[in-house]
């Protein structure tokens, strides 16, 4: 494959982003373009052993930093690295597109500047991967749409069931809507409609579902606005680090204890590995007619490497494809 990783990313770019580029490239032994600045990607690539290695660099004069306004970076930051990235997708130089930057950014150099939405999409949806006991499950939107329409809700559901069947191999992936109640009466205006229109639909919709059942995997799929699934995902990731922490601290607290955490520390690093978001690392963006991986601003290198694997994924099992056959059907 031919993967394009921007090197600008990162709140701490270009160091992460360079190095978990090189640990991809190493891995998979696939050709990972870095776009950026070129200077600070050669420096920093300088620190690193790339004997044998396929990368190549692509110069980008300019930077959507975090605290740029959506819009106007898109429209006026014309030579970003997300920018020329992008282009690379959607000119067929690469498969996939992977950054850590600015989301609103993201979403708009993709919609409206480079990728464009895939025929028949009315918003593309940010789907959040999470790892539960009993399997991964997709929610989403987790942030791209804070309003939304029934109908966007039914596009979500289906490109997540697609999404689910073709990259996590789910065989009739259970659909959910995530909503206060598992009554179809139960939810928001907005909740109630949609329900109706996932009832109606061909998907596997197995109705409302609390946002306590989603963590024992009742559902392949969980459907929601941006606005609840952000919510969501940010209290789920606050809480696993809290407990952790939690944990942690308790363990140490005394000389049993720590004798007891001593003993039992592949069991924590095995739970910690499972919680980690740098796991997933990066969530996908559905909708546009290109692989985009979304990973977080704090993230480290094995975060960027594993968004890298998850761009790799959405390639192999031709995910943009399948979005456009699977909406042309509903």
């Amino acid at each position: 494959m031919r993967i394009v990783l921007d090197a600008m990313g990162s709140d701490n770019y270009p160091v992460p982003d360079v190095a978990g580029a090189v640990m991809a490239a190493r891995e998979w032994g696939d050709e990972i373009v870095i776009v950026g600045r070129e200077e600070a990607i050669r420096q920093e690539l300088a620190e690193h052993d790339t004997n044998g290695l396929k990368l190549e660099i692509i110069h980008a004069s300019e930077v959507v930093e975090m605290n740029d306004e959506p819009a106007w970076a898109a429209r006026e930051k014309r030579d970003s690295s997300m920018h020329v990235g992008m282009n690379l997708v959607r000119d067929g130089k690469a498969d996939a597109y992977v950054t850590a930057g600015n989301t609103g950014g993201v979403l708009a150099v993709a919609t409206l500047h480079t990728l464009r939405r895939i025929p028949g999409v009315q918003r593309p949806a940010m789907a959040g991967i999470f790892p539960m006991p009993a399997g991964e499950v997709v929610v989403l939107d987790v942030g791209a749409n804070a309003d939304c329409k029934p109908e966007y809700l039914l596009q979500f559901a289906v490109m997540g069931a697609i999404y689910a069947h073709n990259v996590l191999e789910r065989k009739e992936p259970r659909v959910a809507l995530l909503s206060n109640g598992e009554e179809p009466h139960k939810g928001s205006t907005l909740v109630k409609e949609a329900y109706d229109l996932l009832e109606r639909s061909s998907l596997n919709f197995v109705g409302n579902l609390e946002a306590k059942e989603v963590v024992t995997s009742q559902a392949d799929v969980v459907v929601a606005d941006g606005f609840s699934g952000n919510i969501f995902m940010k209290t789920l990731e606050a809480t696993a680090k809290m407990l952790t922490a939690l944990i942690r601290d308790e363990i140490r607290a005394g000389p049993v204890t720590s004798l007891g955490g001593l003993l039992a520390r592949p069991a924590f690093k095995r739970v910690g590995k499972q919680l980690d978001p740098a796991e997933v690392g990066g969530l996908p963006l559905l909708g546009v007619n290109g692989v985009v991986i979304k990973a977080h601003g704090r993230s480290d290198a094995r975060a960027i490497k594993n968004a890298i694997r998850q761009a790799r994924k959405a390639v192999q099992s031709e995910i943009i494809a399948a979005i456009r056959d699977g909406l042309a059907k509903e």
